[in-house]
């Protein structure tokens, strides 16, 4: 048999200012009833003024490094999954390679919006198949409280700052069936318009006097709302599919956290139980390309997922991307 890749450990943080919905309400016209009800988010973590990307996503990948016991000098790539990292050039993959002293790793970035976590495993997924020797930390985090329209609670109140890390390479004989199963990706830019930040771009540069909401999050959330539970069911469908599974054979499904009502429904369409469901969307909010490393993480560390369990990870964001991730913990 082809090695697989497995992951060997997993990490998560995220800023430890915690921001309530009865805060949010002190800043805009809503309440803790309105958010619960539409989105199921309680409270998330954004980071203080003067705080940067980097300053919660290295000790998650310091994380999942011990856990996997690999050194940072050993690993040979990094692919950071984010939009929002320190700066715009050089990447956020070559800033946590100086950072974490990965001194012989290629560090590059994926913008795929909510979807960069499982865009990052699918892209070392097919690394590790070609050469399974290889070591790879992929990061899916977000910075997004940066990226926010105060004056639109419809999406203001939604997101959050945070993510995680997991640290890959091929599986060995003792590994057994552990590893990624399948994994696909899928995008339609057709859609743009659905979930996009226009400013920062060569259409509106950064440096053009242009309205300073060019460089936040505009959605039409209604709109995205049945896309996203159709592209995140159909993925589902394809990745049991290439591994001649059944939902019947999944331990734990992890979603992306973008919002209660989208995972229940996710989990209807695709006739999971919803105790089988990682949630922690009413703690973080959404935080983009985090939310599945950081809900994934929680629940191997508190020991809800355990060695051998079978894990679907489905996502969907800006772009439009989408996709999902199976793999054997």
């Amino acid at each position: 048999m082809a090695p697989r890749s497995v992951l060997l450990g997993i990490g998560s943080n995220a800023p430890a200012n915690i921001v309530t919905n009865d805060d949010m309400s002190k800043r805009m016209d809503t309440s803790d009833e309105w958010i619960v009800q539409r989105t199921g988010i309680k409270e998330r973590r954004m980071g203080l003024a003067g705080s940067k990307w980097s300053d919660f996503v290295v000790p998650a990948c310091e994380k999942a490094l011990e856990m996997a016991g690999v050194k940072a000098e050993e690993l040979d790539y990094i692919i950071a999954g984010t939009l929002t990292a320190d700066m715009y050039m050089p990447s956020g993959g070559c800033t946590l390679q100086m950072l974490l002293g990965a001194k012989k790793a290629a560090g590059f970035t994926v913008a795929a919006a909510c979807s960069g976590f499982v865009y990052g495993l699918t892209i070392a997924d097919r690394f590790i198949r070609c050469e399974p020797n290889l070591k790879i930390l992929v990061v899916g985090a977000e910075m997004v409280s940066q990226r926010i329209d105060w004056e639109e609670r419809s999406t203001a109140v939604l997101f959050g700052d945070g993510g995680g890390a997991a640290v890959l390479t091929g599986s060995r004989p003792e590994d057994g069936d552990r590893g990624i199963l399948a994994s696909r990706i899928h995008s339609d830019g057709t859609k743009w318009g659905l979930l996009y930040i226009p400013g920062g771009g060569t259409e509106h540069p950064a440096y053009d006097g242009s309205d300073p909401k060019a460089h936040t999050v505009h959605m039409r959330g209604n709109e995205i709302f049945k896309i996203a539970i159709k592209s995140m069911a159909g993925a589902c469908e394809e990745v049991l599919a290439d591994a001649g599974l059944s939902g019947n054979d999944v331990d734990w499904v992890v979603p992306h956290q973008a919002n209660i009502r989208i995972i229940e429904m996710v989990a209807k369409e695709f006739g999971i139980p919803m105790e089988k469901v990682i949630i922690n969307v009413q703690r973080y909010g959404n935080t983009s390309a985090g939310t599945i490393p950081l809900a994934f993480d929680e629940a191997v560390r508190d020991g809800r997922i355990k060695r051998g369990q079978t894990v679907l990870m489905p996502v969907f964001g800006g772009g439009l991307t989408w996709g999902a991730t199976l793999l054997r913990w």
